[in-house]
């Protein structure tokens, strides 16, 4: 076996896992928090569309990214003269993939940890001549630290495992944008079964763990 060609996806696969689970966390967290504490007409549709890329075929989601990041697009092209080249087809692809793909599993974690905050925990921080974000920082985001790790934890395996839109926005090229599920998928038809299970081992101990830890009570 090839060492650097068995470790080149999974090296990729962890570096576009960390950083879009780190984004993800931070839109998740912000929408969240502001979703769990305001109503306002249309809510109900935008929360829908939070969640639509969890029910949605993942090549298609990567379509539609593909249209609106594609250099045909508006925004596309804005992308590429703001990076001086275009976003599709690299590893920048991939995160974006990974990040819409695990919002929804992030939002719906945080929303459901920032319901579970006594709401007169942070009024009491209120009337004592707190701020909003020291209210957040200092009691609502203590209370839900464990919701926030999950949210975490959940976000960053869902991104190690994306395929379908990772595949249709960034492609499969070797030691650029080849992560571990399109290595996996490329093996498999080129008959490469060794390297196939080696792959497929490697996410299953990786995914296993992180599952684990989401599972760990919290100690007394």
């Amino acid at each position: 076996m090839n060492w650097h060609e068995f470790w080149s996806p999974i090296k990729l696969s962890l570096q576009v896992s960390v950083l879009s689970s780190l984004i993800v966390v931070i839109l998740g967290v912000a929408a969240a928090w502001r979703m769990s504490r305001e109503s306002f007409p249309g809510k109900t549709i935008l929360e829908t569309a939070f969640m639509l890329p969890l029910v949605l075929p993942p090549t298609v989601v990567g379509f539609i990214l593909l249209v609106i990041l594609g250099r045909r697009s508006p925004f596309g092209k804005w992308i590429e003269w703001l990076f001086a080249a275009p976003i599709i087809f690299t590893w920048w692809a991939a995160v974006i993939a990974s990040v819409v793909v695990a919002f929804p599993l992030v939002y719906q974690t945080m929303k459901a940890g920032f319901s579970s905050v006594d709401r007169d925990i942070e009024g009491a921080a209120r009337s004592t001549g707190a701020n909003e974000w020291q209210v957040f920082r200092h009691i609502t985001l203590p209370l839900t630290f464990r919701s926030l790790v999950t949210a975490y934890i959940l976000g960053f395996a869902r991104g190690l495992g994306e395929f379908g839109a990772t595949l249709m926005i960034a492609g499969n090229i070797p030691g650029k944008t080849q992560t571990i599920p399109t290595a996996i998928f490329v093996a498999v038809d080129a008959g490469n079964t060794a390297m196939a299970w080696a792959w497929t081992g490697s996410i299953i101990v990786i995914s296993f763990i992180l599952l684990l830890l989401t599972r760990q009570k919290p100690s007394s």
